[in-house]
């Protein structure tokens, strides 16, 4: 308890500046002298240096340089304000000596500035030296109407004893784990909005360190300038009675989304380059970094949005602070309509900006520039163009890129201001969007006008504009410098992403060899959707049902149209996570009707809640886990916590439609007979169809059993293979060379297909060798007859597919089971199918 007994010491601050020493009720401003950012004195400067009135940490320093917080080691954050309405200077008169994020020492110094300058433009020159957590410390003495040096003893505070007790109790379960960032593009926005948003749901004091600097993980703006990189070794600290929990769970969201980002990662995705003038391969031709692939003709639009416009003046802080808040709830509303609705990727960036947007330190910077006099206007655009100064000045292009993400939420938060409605582009047909670069929200507006594609002169492969441009299908070339911003409105262009170059007003051959292509790809695609919407079958009229994975109820309806059958794994931890309460069984309800009607009759299999292990619950934590792959986790989690259970079953039961029960992670009888006697309790005499995840080698083995009292097995091979093989999914090192068309693996599928069909069961399998187009005939050949894929697969699937027959897959599986190797299994379907449409 050594810590707690230095804070129950009285902290003893030192006066920042040589000058008079005031009580706050002097200073001409009522927020200062209303106390509205705490309490304090005021210094009126006779010197020109502003330094640490104690040991501590640099918490804010505005990129206007004219005030700093102070976080004094016993968690005390002391803001000195330079002059009043100094703000509007805009940096003009002031040079900063520390950084933040930087360690000092009493007396070391902080500012300079000109007090010349300052007293011919500032309002005042009264600085007030402020407590800004007031409610957890209590100033007991301070000194007012004298002259002070600078260094003499100006406050004393002590912390009261509620903030005593809290730090006492948080010490003794306090929590430091040192690991390794696996995130393929570092602690950009959205891992970062998701650790904020995941930390939400504990107790604990958290925060992480990344070499000299630390950030709070509640805020995803604080972890994004930290700067850390893949590969960097950062330090997760944990401080509370749930200490433990929170730790393990945010080591296990960043284990989930360094996975999902590196299956999301583009095959055609380049190093990013940022060009300083474009590279002339041919006349009339620039070349570009490929931020999504595809090929496009059309024509030139220069896009040149307007500005919102910004009130300069102020109208006093009350009137101020009230209209930020109005403009910031306002596009909350905006942002959260859009996540609700659209692609996934949409909405996954769209609930990063949402974590901006509440941001605690944006807040806290516009708020104290506001107090300095600022109008609610200009303190936003100041407290954004800070952080993104400090994401700028890490050096990596990737957290320069990240900086947009806040430019795009200035944008809309100035517009909200100023009572404007951002501007929707009109876009003739064929547009190829040419701009120096690309926010986010411009992107999406794009979509709905139906842009072709779009070239930046700025900006890079892993931005937002391109993730969504990829999920968007809208082929795009980004960094292809100033050379581009000279292309005339209205020039004919082919923009080739996948060859990295746009070419302009090309010569007819040239046109002709774009068109060619275009079309050819163009009638591949359309002879796929069109012949999906046809039940999946080969070409000896073999039927194979092909249904789709949805993880949102947004993505049935598009589902249906790619030509899904139904749907084989509706995931329901989207109703679950990132939320402070469980969700209502009718909330659940009216989710699942909803995709039971967007499916139009087909069959609808919902899986039970997989949370635990990668996907813990803020409202429920669960203990600690040294091995989560192998701890409570999915239906494990379930019955541990069976008013959860009950609850979810029950929302299922009201579908009006084809529905199924799909539970997951089962190890044997025991599991299945559990779940069916919560149904028979809920729903007396009615049977619900129950099916089965096989997802562990003890399923596989005990799929005879399984397959009598479940109506359904269904392969989830993705955890059955990283069971199977002993190689966690996630790792670094292993996970690139897990795959599911091991013998292994095949043999264990083939073992589960024979038992199902056996015992007249259908078995399907729903996990990521479903969606593999060179993997699907070997399952087929295994006796497989349903696969649950991705929706977009599933065109080019059914037409792979319908190119095959039952015998061709059938000694292609054959042959797969006595090889020895992943890379073999492939290797020889390849060989054995080739002339089928096998994928090279």
């Amino acid at each position: 308890m050594k810590l707690a007994r230095a804070q129950a010491e009285v902290l003893k601050l030192h006066s920042p500046l040589a000058g008079w020493a005031a009580p706050l009720d002097e200073a001409p401003d009522p927020v200062f002298a209303g106390r509205m950012l705490g309490d304090g004195v005021a210094v009126d400067p006779t010197g020109q240096t502003l330094h640490a009135p104690c040991d501590g940490v640099v918490a804010s320093l505005p990129a206007s340089r004219h005030a700093v917080t102070l976080r004094a080691d016993n968690g005390a954050e002391i803001l000195m304000h330079v002059g009043l309405e100094t703000v509007a200077l805009g940096g003009e008169g002031f040079e900063a000596h520390v950084a933040e994020g930087q360690r000092v020492r009493r007396g070391d110094p902080l500012l300079s500035f000109d007090l010349d300058l300052l007293a011919g433009r500032a309002r005042s020159l009264l600085t007030p030296v402020v407590l800004v957590n007031g409610e957890s410390f209590e100033i007991v003495s301070r000194v007012t109407g004298r002259e002070v040096a600078a260094g003499d003893a100006l406050l004393e505070i002590r912390p009261l004893a509620a903030t005593l007790q809290r730090v006492a109790h948080a010490e003794a379960v306090a929590l430091r784990e040192e690991l390794v960032l696996d995130l393929p593009h570092g602690l950009h926005a959205r891992p970062a909005a998701r650790l904020a948003a995941r930390a939400q749901g504990f107790r604990a004091e958290l925060s992480l360190t990344a070499g000299a600097r630390a950030a709070d993980i509640r805020s995803a703006v604080a972890l994004m300038t930290l700067g850390a990189g893949h590969g960097q070794t950062v330090t997760l600290s944990a401080a509370g009675d749930d200490a433990a929990d929170a730790l393990a769970a945010l080591k296990a969201l960043l284990r989930e989304i360094a996975a999902s980002e590196r299956a999301a990662a583009p095959a055609t995705a380049k190093p990013v380059e940022q060009p300083t003038a474009p590279r002339v391969e041919e006349p009339g031709a620039l070349r570009g970094v490929t931020a999504a692939p595809g090929l496009a003709i059309g024509v030139a639009v220069r896009l040149a949005d307007p500005e919102p416009v910004v009130t300069e003046a102020s109208r006093g802080a009350e009137a101020e602070s009230a209209a930020l808040r109005e403009a910031l709830a306002k596009v909350a509303v905006q942002l959260a309509g859009g996540a609700r609705s659209g692609h996934a990727t949409g909405q996954d960036i769209l609930a990063a900006h949402q974590a901006f947007l509440a941001d605690p330190e944006l807040r806290s910077r516009a708020d104290a520039a506001i107090a300095g006099g600022a109008s609610a206007g200009v303190a936003w655009r100041e407290a954004v163009r800070a952080t993104v100064a400090a994401l700028r000045s890490l050096g990596d292009p990737r957290f320069a890129e990240r900086a947009d993400d806040l430019l795009d939420l200035e944008r809309q938060v100035l517009f909200a201001l100023s009572g404007e409605e951002a501007p929707r582009p009109q876009l003739p047909s064929g547009a190829v969007v040419i701009a120096d670069e690309l926010l986010p929200s411009q992107l999406l507006g794009l979509e709905a006008a139906g842009v072709a594609g779009f070239c930046t002169a700025r900006g890079g492969a892993t931005s937002h504009v391109a993730i969504l441009a990829q999920a968007m299908g809208v082929p795009a070339l980004a960094a292809m410098g100033e050379g581009l911003l000279k292309i005339p409105d209205g020039a004919a262009v082919i923009l080739d992403a996948d060859a990295g170059v746009l070419r302009v007003a090309p010569d007819r051959a040239t046109f002709e060899r774009a068109q060619g292509a275009l079309a050819a790809r163009a009638a591949t695609r359309e002879a796929e959707r069109a012949s999906a919407a046809e039940p999946g079958r080969l070409s000896d009229g073999t039927a194979v049902e092909v249904l789709a994975n949805l993880g949102a109820v947004a993505e049935a309806g598009p589902a249906v149209g790619q030509g899904a059958e139904g749907c084989g794994l509706f995931r329901t931890e989207f109703l679950y996570l990132e939320r402070q309460s469980p969700p209502t069984e009718d909330e659940q309800a009216t989710a699942y009707q909803a995709v039971a009607e967007a499916l139009e009759g087909r069959p609808l299999t919902i899986r039970t809640l997989d949370a635990g292990g990668d996907k813990p619950l803020a409202f429920a934590p669960a203990p600690h886990e040294a091995n989560p792959a192998l701890g409570l986790r999915g239906l494990r989690a379930g019955l541990r916590a069976p008013a959860l259970l009950r609850t979810q079953l029950a929302a299922i039961l009201r579908v009006e439609g084809p529905v199924r029960i799909l539970l997951p992670m089962v190890n044997d009888l025991a599991d299945v007979r559990a779940v069916r006697r919560l149904l028979d309790e809920l729903a007396p005499g009615r049977r619900v169809e129950l099916g089965v995840m096989v997802e562990t080698p003890a399923a596989a083995l005990l799929a005879d059993q399984l397959a009598r009292e479940a109506d359904f097995l269904s392969l989830g091979t993705n955890d059955l293979t990283q069971y199977v093989l002993a190689m966690d999914r996630e790792h670094p090192e292993l996970a690139p060379g897990l795959d599911g068309l091991h013998p292994a693996v095949l043999r264990l599928v083939a073992r589960v297909a024979e038992a199902a069909a056996a015992a007249g069961r259908p078995a399907c399998v729903c996990g990521g060798l479903a969606s593999d187009p060179l993997a699907a005939p070997l399952l087929v050949g295994l006796g497989v007859r349903s696969l649950s894929a991705a929706p977009a697969a599933i065109p080019g699937l059914k037409a792979r597919l319908k190119a095959l027959d039952l015998a061709a897959c059938q000694a292609a599986a054959r042959a797969a089971l006595d090889l020895t190797s992943a890379e073999d299994v492939r290797a020889l379907a390849r060989e054995r199918l080739a002339g089928h449409g096998a994928p090279s």
